[in-house]
């Protein structure tokens, strides 16, 4: 069995969780802090209510009478001087991304941190695969900042996402960030590599981020625990067998990392060069907020 792993982002100036607890978190992005939602920060919190208070810029309350501590709808409040978009950077070395973030209606901004571990990794192993341009395939990709770096590094980057709007909303921080040539696919994940495989294409990297639930454009149901297993073995028929690396993010309190690596295993064999773990964020007290399973693997 594989250790497990827990990994975090390196320093990032522009993002900082601030604090977690009672089922909440308090973010930094670029230069407004916001304070929403977390279901697993079930601790207290470290900071006094007053401090939130003060230092949050918009709060995101769930819809009335919604005891689900899942449900990802609602509504932000804001002070005066906190905007509905901003941008911030995502730097390392050479590459400059700038990110449009928005408050939307599911408590998201456009980001999620804690997968910037994920983007240094395919930077890494775009930039040193012996095939030039390297394709890939980023499933599930919602504002794709996985895309933004993949396609900074030299690969052919396609995008696919069920929601025309998240896709609109990535193009314009590809622009944003001097960057062309991504192939956006509005379309419903499942559908579309299966179409793949009757097509014979292939690529060399792989990055799937699924829901727990979700719609496709024509209402295509996807339910993660019934899907994946199907959904994995279809992509290993598209993964170049000589040159190629996959990231799988899963983020479901029902999943463990075991779940992942039995999967895996069994799907795409005993592939060497595997990570398998949690991914989290540390607060400035040392609490640290769990956000998710990855498993990451490549042929070098």
């Amino acid at each position: 069995m594989l250790p497990i792993q827990a990994l975090t982002p390196a320093s990032w100036p522009d993002y900082e969780l601030i604090d977690c607890g009672n089922f909440e978190k308090l973010e930094r992005f670029g230069k407004y802090i916001v304070a929403r939602p977390e279901p697993q920060a079930v601790w207290d919190k470290s900071l006094p209510e007053q401090e939130w208070n003060k230092l949050a810029g918009a709060w995101f309350r769930r819809e009335e009478g919604d005891k689900d501590r899942n449900s990802e709808r609602g509504k932000w409040h804001t002070r005066p001087g906190q905007p509905d978009k901003w941008w911030m950077h995502y730097q390392r070395g050479k590459m400059d991304l700038q990110l449009k973030l928005s408050l939307s209606s599911f408590k998201h901004v456009g980001i999620f941190p804690e997968q910037a571990v994920n983007w240094d990794y395919l930077t890494e192993k775009i930039r040193s695969m012996k095939v030039p341009h390297p394709r890939l395939l980023n499933l599930f990709a919602y504002t794709g900042v996985a895309s933004l770096a993949a396609r900074h590094a030299g690969a052919e980057v396609t995008h696919v996402d069920s929601v025309k709007q998240v896709i609109t909303w990535a193009r314009e921080s590809m622009e944003a960030s001097r960057l062309d040539g991504i192939r956006w696919m509005v379309e419903d994940a499942p559908k579309f590599v299966a179409r793949e495989i009757r097509r014979g294409n292939r690529y060399q990297g792989l990055v799937l981020d699924p829901p727990a639930y979700g719609r496709g454009p024509n209402g295509e149901k996807w339910v993660l625990e019934e899907q994946i297993n199907e959904l994995l073995k279809n992509c290993a028929q598209i993964l170049d067998p000589d040159n190629y690396f996959c990231i799988i993010n899963l983020y479901s309190i029902g999943f463990s990392p075991l779940i992942v690596e039995n999967l895996v295993n069994g799907i795409f064999g005993k592939v060497a060069h595997m990570e398998i773990g949690e991914l989290y964020l540390p607060d400035r007290f040392g609490k640290r907020l769990p956000l998710g399973i990855f498993c990451r693997f490549a042929s070098y």
